[in-house]
Parts: structure tokens; C-alpha cells; sequence
């Protein structure tokens, strides 16, 4: 019974790996289509410069930022899933872990690319690295950020092993190319007890590792503003707000896509609604926690009125930007809190619906940071008053990113598992053995 068990929960969760479907081929198609139009967006941006856009001085930095702050911010969800609740021994998040880690590994790419983009000359680039200087925090951000995707990559491969050299072994009927490409990923994986045992530990090291680093990266991302001297930056509280943010952004958007994964591929039994139970009870602690950033941010500069910074705060409140800021107060936190206290248990459609709210509003306020600072600087010259309007460049590339997100998660999920089969065998029958991960995970992957 049990072995019957776990071969079901095996089979439920390689499924979708079976090949295609025409409604992911349509899907894929659509998405294709849309890189395709922010390519043309960005080749009339190449060829005709920065000025199809709506920077300009004092404005210099816009929606490509605000995308890069945004991004990296998402990136945040599979470390914190993975690593701190695995340091935390959070043993319901197991079937999740790998589709956070998901997330992370396919926004950091399209996060960098949103800073060459905003670069006239991406070759310059390059100068980071030859001639970069770590007086300055725009080097400091390149070595986190580089460092933090080269880490995400590692911890990812690593965990997934197992379940590539399992897809080996069952999915003897896929293309050819398919098991060559398993094959060759799995390097030669055999589920041994030696090999489990020294895997545990490497994650568990990595895990440590990672969980510094992930306070490191945003930390520094919020840097680049708050090393600076500008109003509305330049602030001690920057670099926590902006790293719960990022863990914030990121949960939510692991909500969004373990319902849609659920949803689509019916992994119902491998991602229960206990899951969306405990993904609420930590959303709340971040709704609660933003709006604490919040108050501390703005009291601090009500309480100390200098004229270079009210001038800014009253943009925020009652000026240009007042619809945006409030309407962000209401996605982020009045409605989000709402459904998360007194709708969203065991209600996933729910959940979700926050969850959107939340990302749309998380977007809105990296924006709501950045710009308005830039159209009212501390140093006053020939532009005193600076105004910004996005164009349709902006708005295509920027579609074409969360495009491109999109398409290689979804591809992703059709030829590898998104749920984790070792780490989640024991979650079907915790009867089975003392140490059942181990155990069934030697035999699943090492069993043909």
C-alpha cells in the first residue's frame, strides 16, 4: 500500500512532463509574440536612442528600474522558501520549494537585462568590471547581484538532481533528445546512500550561505538609491523596507503560481490547500511588517520636515503621484490584509486574487520611490521642476520581460518536475520509515 501510494504521487507529478500540449504550444505562440514586439520596441530604442523614451533630466531613471528593483525583488521568493524556512525546519514547505526556486532563477536574467536596457550604451557595461571602482555602490550591486544568480543556480541544479536522474529512468518513452538531455544532467546520479547524504549537506551548507546572501542582495540594491543624498532616499530604513518588499513580492507571486500549477497540471494531491493555509499566515506577518516600514519611513520625514524632502513626501501624498501612492496603499495592504485575515483560508482563488493585488501594488511602489525624488532633486538647476512620462517603447520592453518570464517558466514545468518527488515522497506516507526522504528517494531515483 504504501509503495502503491508514493507511485501514485510519482506519476501524478511527472505527468506533465509527457510532452506539450496545443493549449501550451497557443500559450507559448502568444508569448513569443510579445518578446517579439518589445525586441522591436528596443531595436527603435537602439537605433534611435534613449530618447524615445520619456527619461530625460532630471528624470534619468524610470519603468526599466523600476522593473530591475522589481525583478530581483521576485527573485527573493525561492531563497526564502528553500533556504530560511528549510534553516527554520519548515517541513510543509518541501512541495513548494521548487517552483519559488523556479521563480528566482527565471527573473534575476530578465532583472539584469532591465539595467542594460536603460543604458544607451549597454556596452559601457562593461566598464563595471574593468574599470569598477567599490567606492561606488553601483559595483557593489553588480558583485551581489551576480553573485546571487550564479548561487541560485547552483542550489537549484543541485536539488533538482535527483529528480532529473528519476526522469531518466521513467521517462524512457520521451524523444530522444529529451533523455539525452536527462542524461546528460543527471551525470550519471545513482540515488545512492552516500549520494543523499553528502546532497543534504551540501544544501544545508548552501542554505546558510543563501540566506545571508539574500539579505546582502537587496540590501544592496537599495543602496544604489540611499548612498545618495537625493530626498525620499537618502535613508537608513531604505535598505530593510526594500528587503521586505522583496520577500513580500516574492511569497505572493509563489502563491499565484503553485495555484496556477495546481490548477492546470491537477496537482491537487501534491499541493494541498494546507500549503495556501501556511503561505497566508506568512503574508500577513509581511502585510503587517510593510505597513510598519511604511509609518517609520514617512514619520520620520513628516517629524523632520526639511524642505528637500516634504517636497517630495507631498508629491506622494497630495501631488502628482498621490493616486499612485494610495492606490498602492490599498493593493498592498487594506485589501491584501482583508482577504488574508478574513477570506483567504482554504479559499485559494482568494489568495490569489491578493496576491496579484500585491504584486501589481509592489510594482507601483518601486516606482512611487524612484521618480518622484527624481523630479523634485535636492540640487536645483536649469530644470527645477522635472516630469516624466513613460512611452510605448517602455511599455512594450516591459511587457516583453514579464513575457519572457513567463515563457520559460512555463516551458520549464513541461519537461521538468515542479514539485520536488524526493524531498516529497515522505510527505505521502510518513509512516513508510524513521527517515523516509532518504529511503524513497534512493529508491525511486536509483530504482529503473
Amino acid at each position: 500500500m504504501p509503495e502503491q501510494r508514493i507511485n501514485q504521487h510519482e506519476v501524478s507529478i511527472l505527468a506533465p512532463l509527457r510532452g506539450p500540449t496545443n493549449g501550451d504550444r497557443l500559450l507559448w505562440a502568444i508569448l513569443v509574440g510579445l518578446v517579439g514586439l518589445g525586441g522591436y520596441a528596443y531595436y527603435q530604442q537602439w537605433t534611435s536612442g534613449l530618447g524615445v523614451t520619456g527619461l530625460n533630466r532630471p528624470v534619468y531613471w524610470g519603468v526599466y528600474i523600476t522593473n530591475f528593483v522589481f525583478f530581483i525583488g521576485l527573485a527573493h521568493s525561492g531563497t526564502f522558501i528553500s533556504a530560511i524556512l528549510r534553516l527554520a525546519g519548515a517541513e510543509w514547505r518541501k512541495p513548494l520549494t521548487r517552483a519559488a526556486e523556479a521563480i528566482t532563477i527565471f527573473s534575476l536574467p530578465f532583472g539584469v537585462s532591465s539595467i542594460l536596457i536603460d543604458m544607451g550604451r549597454p556596452e559601457r557595461a562593461l566598464n563595471v568590471i574593468f574599470y569598477g571602482r567599490f567606492q561606488s555602490p553601483l559595483l557593489w550591486d553588480f558583485t551581489a547581484v551576480s553573485l546571487y544568480m550564479f548561487s541560485s543556480v547552483v542550489f537549484f541544479y543541485l536539488s533538482l538532481l535527483p529528480d532529473i536522474a528519476l526522469c531518466r529512468d521513467r521517462l524512457t518513452d520521451a524523444p530522444a533528445w529529451q533523455q539525452w538531455m536527462y542524461r546528460l544532467l543527471a551525470l550519471g546520479w545513482q540515488g545512492s546512500p552516500q549520494q543523499y547524504h553528502r546532497l543534504e549537506r551540501v544544501l544545508d551548507g548552501m542554505a546558510i550561505f543563501m540566506t545571508m546572501l539574500v539579505v546582502t542582495v537587496h540590501m544592496v540594491v537599495s543602496w544604489v538609491f540611499g548612498m545618495t543624498v537625493q530626498p525620499g532616499w537618502h535613508s537608513a530604513l531604505i535598505g530593510p523596507f526594500f528587503l521586505l518588499g522583496a520577500i513580500f513580492s516574492g511569497t505572493a507571486a509563489v502563491v499565484i503560481v503553485l495555484a496556477v500549477l495546481r490548477r492546470v497540471y491537477h496537482l491537487e494531491a501534491a499541493l494541498p490547500v494546507s500549503l495556501f493555509n501556511s503561505l497566508r499566515k506568512l503574508l500577513i506577518v509581511f502585510t503587517l511588517g510593510w505597513l510598519y516600514m511604511m509609518v517609520a519611513e514617512y514619520l520620520t520625514i513628516f517629524y523632520g520636515s526639511l524642505s528637500e524632502e516634504m517636497a517630495v513626501f507631498w508629491q506622494k501624498f497630495t501631488g502628482d503621484f498621490a493616486w499612485m501612492f494610495w492606490t498602492m496603499v490599498i493593493m498592498v495592504f487594506v485589501l491584501p490584509l482583508i482577504i488574508y485575515v478574513f477570506l483567504g483560508k482554504d479559499r485559494i482563488g482568494w489568495m490569489v486574487t491578493a496576491s496579484v493585488l500585491v504584486n501589481i501594488g509592489m510594482w507601483l511602489e518601486r516606482y512611487v520611490v524612484i521618480v518622484p525624488t527624481e523630479t523634485r532633486p535636492r540640487l536645483l538647476y536649469e530644470l527645477v521642476i522635472g516630469t516624466y512620462t513613460p512611452t510605448w517603447i517602455e511599455g512594450a520592453i516591459t511587457l516583453a520581460l514579464f513575457s519572457g518570464m513567463i515563457l520559460l517558466y512555463a516551458a520549464f514545468t513541461r519537461y521538468f518536475p515542479i514539485v520536488p518527488v524526493w524531498e516529497t515522497a515522505d510527505v505521502v506516507e510518513e509512516a513508510v520509515e524513521t527517515t523516509p526522504r532518504r529511503r524513497w528517494g534512493i529508491q525511486r531515483a536509483g530504482t529503473k
